[in-house]
């Protein structure tokens, strides 16, 4: 939505503004010089990045959407969970949460947080880290490399469709310029016309340098911050996770763990100390497993 919006203040900012300043947008519309930047750009991407780099550009989209939803509500969710399993290993025994690790789809525990369950980075991080902690004497510290190497993996695989992009954005003002020496070279090489053509095919020509500005800085340039806006976000997501894993690893109980999870995370998305105690320790996704309150 903020970006559809954003583009769209961007196009009435700039059209709007030149209409009401006297022109005509009649002159502005120049299909050929769009196809030759547009086409030119898509070109350049295409040469310039590999099948990865060309399939997480084009999946970026759909892929990120989720983390558009990473509020304040998902994350005080995923303290719940969090302290929910780790409430039940201590309780238990690790291997108690073998059951629930293995099928998350069918386990009453991750079945309490339907939109967790929905996101697979989310589900698959924490399951791949209890497995290990179940089935390996790792060390903590060990432990704690092994997911910042996995953070560090996803950041820059998150990062090559912005990348891209913006690489984009920095050709397109150039394929502008081309393309507005391609339309002045035609038109002065019209020597048979009058003035007033001359002036038309010379201002039309323009048009692509212009074009070339607006879709770099309006449109690709933003979409790219937009991307890596929303990598960042995955990566908090990931690294609250880790924070309280490492937590409780080094001895701390469940509600102290999912606190140092909550200093991890962005102060517009954190909530206080109160509001995650209340919610973890007397929300009604406790109660149904007749976990203790530890």
């Amino acid at each position: 939505m903020l970006i559809a919006l954003g583009l769209t203040v961007v196009l009435l900012s700039v059209f709007g503004g030149f209409v009401l300043s006297g022109g005509s947008l009649g002159p502005l519309y120049q299909p050929t010089e769009l196809l030759m930047i547009g086409g030119a750009g898509i070109g350049a991407f295409i040469a310039a990045n590999n099948g990865k780099a060309i399939r997480a550009t084009l999946g970026a989209v759909s892929r990120f959407k989720r983390s558009a939803k990473y509020d304040k509500a998902l994350y005080m969710e995923l303290m719940a969970l969090m302290y929910t399993l780790l409430s039940k290993a201590r309780r238990e025994g690790m291997l108690a949460l073998e059951r629930d690790i293995d099928s998350p789809d069918e386990s009453p525990v991750f079945s309490l947080y339907p939109r967790l369950v929905t996101d697979p980075m989310i589900i698959h991080f924490i399951t791949d880290y209890l497995r290990l902690l179940i089935s390996s004497a790792m060390q903590t510290h060990e432990l704690d490399e092994l997911m910042l190497h996995e953070i560090e993996e996803f950041e820059h695989e998150a990062h090559l469709p912005s990348d891209a992009l913006y690489k984009v954005s920095d050709a397109l003002p150039a394929f502008g310029i081309v393309a507005a020496v391609m339309g002045v070279v035609k038109a002065l090489s019209s020597v048979d016309v009058g003035p007033d053509l001359m002036g038309q095919m010379i201002a039309h020509a323009l048009v692509g340098t212009f074009l070339g500005i607006y879709l770099a800085y309006g449109v690709v340039a933003p979409l790219a911050s937009r991307i890596d806006r929303q990598g960042a976000e995955s990566v908090k997501m990931l690294q609250c996770i880790r924070v309280t894993l490492l937590a409780s690893l080094q001895g701390m109980p469940p509600q102290l763990a999912v606190e140092f999870g909550r200093k991890a995370l962005h102060t517009s998305e954190r909530p206080s100390a109160l509001e995650l105690e209340s919610y973890v320790r007397g929300g009604a996704a406790i109660a149904p497993l007749g976990l203790e309150k530890v």
